[in-house]
C-alpha cells in the first residue's frame, strides 16, 4: 500500500517542487520518498554512502597509482590535482549509480 502512495506523489518530498519526468525514490530504512534530481543529489544517506565509497576506493587507487612517489617522499606539483581527482571519480560513479538505481520509471 505504501508504494501506491509513493507512486501517486506529484511533488518532491524535500523542496515540494512539481515532479516532472525525473523522479527518484530514495529510502532511509523503511521510509520511501520521491525526490527531484536536485534533492536526490543532496540526499544525506546517499551522500554519506558515496563519500565512504570514495574514501575507500580513492585511497586504494592513490596507493596503486601514486604510492611509489608518496613512499619516496617526493610530492610533485601534479599530485595536487591528481589525488583529489582520484577521490572524486569513485564519488561521482557511486552517486550516479545510486541515482540511476533509484529512478522511478513511468508505466505506459
Amino acid at each position: 500500500m505504501a508504494s501506491v502512495a509513493v507512486a501517486a506523489q506529484t511533488t518532491c518530498s524535500r523542496c515540494h517542487a512539481t515532479l516532472g519526468g525525473s523522479r527518484y525514490e530514495l529510502r532511509a530504512g523503511e521510509e520511501r520518498r520521491l525526490h527531484c534530481l536536485r534533492c536526490g543529489f543532496l540526499y544525506p544517506p546517499m551522500v554519506r554512502r558515496s563519500l565512504l565509497i570514495a574514501l575507500l576506493v580513492g585511497t586504494v587507487l592513490t596507493a596503486i597509482n601514486q604510492g611509489n612517489l608518496l613512499v619516496a617522499g617526493d610530492f610533485p606539483a601534479a599530485l595536487y590535482w591528481k589525488i583529489p581527482l582520484t577521490y572524486s571519480v569513485p564519488f561521482c560513479v557511486a552517486t550516479t549509480g545510486a541515482l540511476l538505481n533509484a529512478r522511478v520509471r513511468r508505466s505506459l
